[in-house]
């Protein structure tokens, strides 16, 4: 890829990428774009050839990049995109965060101007913009539940601005991920204190250390629950919990949880998922979703 045939942007290119991952896994980015703002990705958007590949990363909290890297353009959100503040309509109040805002930073802006509803948010890897594709939860709250509406982009670069109603929310998915790149999200939230909110996110952080493997080299849950089922579950009733496959492992502690033991490679972590997804699929009939994303 030449960087000459591409738009002349004010953000930054950077060929042959190094790319943050949390299993610490995967290649590089045959090229990475850091828009400088809005405007910029617009522009970029807008001018960019359609042949070329677009690729969004986030915080890649919940993805195994390939061993051979990313091709075409990745593009990543920086500072200009993880601003949050406070926002007052019609005697309601919302917290507006960016795309690249990380969800803890946003449950504890919330925490210290003393809104509620956004515990759940500092239990959940990676940024706002990967949240509202994945209508990302846990401890009973999920982004469904407190999104009022997210200014997004389609890939020509056109702006649009969606209710909750449109994105029809499902687990773990909603109707316009594929489709458009989120980059701003409006966040419903209500008067408390610091000190009550403080005290249910400490007990949901007490509650994350005994039961996920959070100081492991890790992505969060391999699969989606399938219906009436929990994936932890299956792994466990098909002898994989702590299964080892390479540098890869299936968690000890949560075995939705895959981890890299310390020199796995993406294709590690892929194998061995892939080989529980089957055996799962033979005994049960069940055919799990990854939550994780592939990256290549």
């Amino acid at each position: 890829m030449i960087i000459e045939n591409l738009p002349k942007i004010r953000g930054i290119y950077r060929p042959n990428a190094k790319l943050p991952c949390w299993f610490d896994v995967g290649g590089n980015a045959e090229l990475l774009y850091r828009p400088k703002d809005l405007k910029d990705l617009q522009f970029f958007l807008e001018n960019i050839n359609s042949n070329i590949k677009i690729t969004i990363l986030g915080a890649g909290s919940n993805v195994i990049i390939s061993d051979e890297g990313i091709k075409g353009v990745l593009i990543r959100m920086g500072g200009e995109f993880a601003k949050i503040e406070i926002v007052e309509q019609d005697c309601k109040f919302f917290i507006r965060a960016g795309s690249s805002a990380s969800c803890l930073n946003v449950a504890n802006f919330a925490k210290n101007h003393g809104f509620s509803g956004l515990e759940f948010l500092s239990g959940i890897p990676g940024s706002i913009g990967g949240a509202i594709a994945m209508n990302a939860g846990c401890y009973d709250g999920e982004i469904s539940k407190i999104l009022h509406s997210a200014i997004a982009l389609n890939y020509q670069g056109q702006k649009y601005i969606f209710n909750n109603s449109q994105f029809n929310f499902s687990y773990r998915n909603n109707d316009l991920a594929k489709d458009y790149i989120f980059v701003e999200g409006l966040l419903a939230v209500e008067k408390s204190s610091f000190l009550e909110v403080e005290k249910k996110m400490q007990e949901m952080q007490i509650q994350r250390e005994n039961s996920q493997p959070i100081r492991a080299k890790t992505s969060g849950s391999t699969f989606k629950n399938p219906q009436g089922k929990k994936a932890w579950e299956l792994i466990d009733a098909i002898g994989f919990r702590g299964r080892q496959k390479g540098g890869a492992q299936f968690s000890q502690k949560h075995c939705n949880f895959l981890i890299n033991t310390g020199n796995a490679s993406a294709k590690d972590l892929i194998d061995l998922a892939s080989e529980a997804k089957l055996e799962i699929f033979k005994k049960f009939s069940i055919n799990l979703e990854w939550e994780i994303k592939i990256l290549k």
